[in-house]
């Protein structure tokens, strides 16, 4: 969709899969190295083919240094957003909830309540001495409840998780257009169900093909996670 439509679908960095595009991967970072000059020094996240809650996903500055990650097991790289937009120098990212309660005709619900999961060590821009700090870099909850810096809380308002509503409130507080980036959250999640909608349809009619009323699945949950980044 993005080579179709690269104004619409401007919303992701940009992604290469491995290991199949291992050395386009390296080819265009060089190039790009050139183009920019010494200053640009880009980091890369690398993450697992079917992975789930954070695990075996790190970063790297160097092409080369793909591990088994990426070069056995299949994954993608993308660049990693180094100015993400932080709330008292912790990185954090937007859970937003989605039903999809059709297909034919297409038919979703975009949850006004979710999560925001904060990382738990301190942000600092991305350095040979700290791609490691899975607790500075990746927000995923499932990582961070067992670090010693977690912040447990039955307050939805602090703490390392907390409600979206209430960092909606707090960012409105700063000023921010609130309306604006719920609109662009709407926008996203629209776009990428069109995007995959081939598949999800392919996928729901094996599971409950044409004359079956029974057995197969109804509906679809879907998890959006959103980081914000301060423009440069």
């Amino acid at each position: 969709m993005h080579q179709l439509f690269p104004e619409a679908f401007d919303f992701f960095p940009t992604t290469w899969r491995l290991p199949e595009e291992f050395h386009q991967f390296c080819a265009e970072v060089r190039i790009l190295k050139e183009r920019r000059g010494k200053r640009y020094k880009p980091t890369f996240i690398v993450k697992p083919d079917e992975g789930t809650q954070g695990g075996g996903i790190y970063l790297l500055q160097d092409p080369h240094d793909v591990k088994s990650i990426g070069m056995v097991r299949p994954a993608v790289v993308q660049e990693y957003l180094t100015n993400p937009y932080l709330i008292d120098g912790y990185k954090f990212d937007l859970r937003i909830y989605v039903l999809l309660g059709n297909i034919e005709p297409l038919q979703l619900y975009i949850g006004r309540e979710g999560m925001a999961r904060f990382c738990t060590v301190p942000y600092q821009s991305p350095s040979r001495m700290n791609l490691h700090e899975s607790y500075m870099h990746l927000t995923n909850y499932s990582l961070n409840k067992y670090s010693d810096g977690f912040i447990h809380s039955e307050d939805g308002d602090i703490g390392s998780k907390r409600t979206l509503s209430s960092v909606l409130q707090r960012l409105k507080r700063r000023g921010k257009d609130v309306d604006k980036l719920w609109k662009d959250i709407e926008d996203i999640v629209l776009k990428t169900i069109i995007a995959i909608l081939p598949e999800i349809k392919t996928f729901h009619h094996v599971m409950l093909p044409p004359g079956k009323s029974l057995g197969g699945p109804k509906c679809y949950q879907v998890g959006w996670d959103r980081v914000a980044s301060v423009p440069s």
